[in-house]
């Protein structure tokens, strides 16, 4: 094959690209397209429909060996640099005799060392693979560090050190399907120089790399599997964080009063195993009910449970289970007409999302062993209903524990488990003097008292779920300079875990280091994790006395707004008569502005809703609070008969942190 001479026209980058330099042993496809300071070494094989640029970031360099597959993209950054095992600098370093595959990409600055494989599709940028690892199928590794020798299967999203200190080690049975998937390219190498097609060879080397390798398990394992794709996916998710796996099972009888029984321990590390060992438990059990569950090492508990396979069914596909992201156990007890403001807080955010909600009760002995109850499904799709069936629940359960479930009913999984009872507990009510009261047409009246601390009903809110939760809290402040480099320091420990103790000990925090930045931290004890940082107090929102006049601005903010709460009474969440926002969101929006994210919206029509084809709107430059409201009311006013939905932007990571519709026709 010809291989181009020059290098490409010049980019905005670079008017003068250096030449490629391409070993006389090396192959490259007439195909592919080289530009600009690549150093391809001794024997590299680059397949056709390739682009390696090194118009913007450069050098690049591919080690001696090394087989890059049909349709890989290598490109890199302007700034940002590796060290390779050179000791020089490059924008893509791979080592020797690594293998890059079909359709992947490989965004510099990235280092993948010696005998690394990459797999279909998947995407490295920002990071370095260690030597020997072995990356799966449709995997994104950003911004850490591999250690040699790794396995990361197939579908991961490996983006903090964390999750990538966890991966398992790669086994022998990893390497020999490297070796398979590289062989068809080695031979294309080896046959390069010839005009004929040498097809009979080749089939007859991949058919004896087969039986020598006993690589049909990779090939025939995908049609065999009793387990469906939702199924392993939960599986290749659980393992990626670092999470073990187990199985129940039960007959109808224990079915229906939840008392499983263990499968036994499954050894498995890697996704193959786990999925064989659940396979095999399957068979085993076949007729009975089987479950999967996902578990926490750490903090020894269960994220995850999944009924997997049912009595005359095919495995099931996934039909509940927790999820990591709504751990909140808010806890309230039974009164004549209140809940906490929590509950019904994510009560209105379910119903708002189109969720379905449930209600599950346990005693102390079934509570130990999570063996819950299912008690009924919320059929209600106006707040006020559902929050008086869920009274009705909590009176009827007296002195055991409730449990309220969120079911995303598209894709059959749960998305909340929130404790709304426990036993001996007192009605609630909270330290901050907030309440929450439903008057006979169901329309929500909230109330503050002012008096009862410094901070905002949303930090004390904040404070309570974190406490409830198990967790710590925390604080740490910064003056200008240091908020800005986000050189944060620590302040005194708060060893408290009783809410009026630690508002406390966070009012103290703050009168001390008046005219800093001040930021509360949710701390994991047992993980040794942050689970949450939100900034308390700016030095521009800081009163004489010390205290936040967060308070003062959300007292100001609830009375100016507090006319034009919605109606609740058809469930749409309209606001009759005016397009002003309610106290709710108002909070949102004040949360957002505190945590120093950006305010966005987005509005659709009916048509556009049901495909969740959202435009956006406007965009909203400002950050004070007054001016964001304005601009939202503004948008809604514009779009009227139409949904409109707010949008937290985190100007730093460039992602979106909350999405909720504040408007519906």
């Amino acid at each position: 094959m010809v291989v181009r001479s020059s290098a490409a026209p010049p980019t905005p980058w670079s008017k003068n690209l250096a030449e490629p330099q391409i070993d006389g042993s090396a192959y490259v496809h007439s195909f592919s397209n080289l530009i600009g300071d690549v150093k391809v070494n001794a024997n590299v094989l680059i397949a056709p429909g390739t682009s390696i640029r090194a118009d913007e970031g450069g050098p690049f360099y591919i080690g001696e060996g090394t087989n890059i597959q049909d349709g890989v993209v290598i490109h890199g950054l302007e700034k940002g640099r590796v060290v390779g095992d050179n000791s020089k600098e490059y924008s893509v370093w791979i080592g020797k005799q690594a293998c890059i595959t079909h359709m992947a990409l490989i965004h510099g600055p990235v280092y993948i060392g010696d005998r690394t494989f990459i797999g279909f599709r998947s995407t490295v940028f920002n990071a370095r693979v260690g030597e020997g690892c072995i990356v799966m199928m449709h995997a994104l590794i950003q911004d850490v560090e591999i250690p040699p020798g790794k396995y990361i299967p197939s579908g991961a999203t490996i983006v903090n050190q964390q999750q990538a200190d966890r991966l398992p080690d790669v086994q022998e049975k990893d390497r020999a399907f490297v070796r398979y998937v590289a062989e068809v390219n080695e031979s294309l190498q080896g046959e390069r120089g010839t005009q004929k097609t040498a097809y009979t060879p080749m089939r007859s080397r991949l058919k004896q790399s087969k039986q020598e390798t006993n690589e049909t398990n990779y090939i025939n394992s995908v049609e065999s599997m009793g387990l469906n794709s939702d199924i392993r996916a939960q599986v290749r998710s659980l393992l990626s964080q670092g999470y073990t796996i187990g199985a129940e099972h039960a007959d109808k009888r224990r079915y229906k009063t939840s008392s499983w029984l263990s499968c036994g321990s499954i050894s498995g590390k890697r996704e193959d195993q786990v999925i064989n060992e659940l396979e095999a438990y399957l068979r085993e059990y076949e007729g009975e009910y089987v479950r999967l569950l996902g578990i926490d090492p750490n903090a020894k508990r269960r994220v995850l449970e999944i009924v997997i396979q049912r009595p005359g069914d095919t495995p099931a596909p996934a039909t509940g289970g927790k999820t990591i992201s709504y751990n909140a156990t808010a806890t309230s007890a039974p009164s004549s007409s209140s809940i906490s403001g929590d509950v019904a807080s994510h009560v209105r955010s379910l119903l708002n999302q189109g969720c379905k909600i449930g209600i599950e009760y346990a005693d102390k002995r079934r509570f130990k062993t999570s063996s819950w109850l299912t008690d009924s499904t919320i059929e209600a799709r106006n707040e006020s209903e559902a929050m008086r069936v869920i009274q009705g629940t909590i009176a009827e359960h007296e002195g055991e524990y409730v449990r309220l479930v969120g079911i995303d009913p598209n894709a059959k999984r749960r998305v909340l488990e929130l404790i709304v009872q426990r036993p001996g507990e007192t009605p609630a009510s909270h330290s901050n003097g907030s309440s929450l009261k439903y008057s006979s047409n169901g329309t929500k009246q909230a109330s503050y008292s002012s008096s009862s601390s410094g901070l905002s009903p949303e930090v004390v809110a904040q404070v309570r779920s974190i406490l409830m939760q198990g967790y710590k809290i925390g604080t740490e402040h910064a003056d200008k300079r240091r908020f800005k480099t986000s050189s944060w320091q620590t302040c005194s420990p708060i060893e408290s875990s009783r809410e009026s103790e630690v508002i406390a000990a966070l009012e103290a925090c703050l009168s001390e280091h008046q005219g800093e930045y001040v930021r509360l931290l949710g701390i994991d004890s047992k993980a040794k994790r942050r689970v949450m940082e939100t900034v308390i107090q700016r030095p521009e929102d800081n009163s004489g006395n010390g205290r936040s006049t967060a308070t003062v601005a959300n007292a100001k903010a609830t009375s100016s707004y507090s006319s034009s709460s919605y109606s609740s009474s058809n469930g749409s969440g309209s606001k009759a008569g005016s397009f002003s926002l309610d106290a709710e969101t108002i909070a949102q929006v004040r949360s957002i502005l505190m945590q120093g994210y950006k305010i966005g919206t987005e509005h659709a029509d009916k048509r556009r809703f049901k495909t969740s084809s959202w435009q956006s709107c406007s965009p909203i430059a400002s950050s004070r609070e007054s001016e964001v409201i304005a601009s939202l009311e503004a948008c809604m006013a514009e779009h009227q008969g139409e949904y409109v939905r707010l949008i937290g932007i985190d100007p730093k990571a460039k992602r979106r942190v909350m999405e909720t519709v504040i408007q519906r026709p």
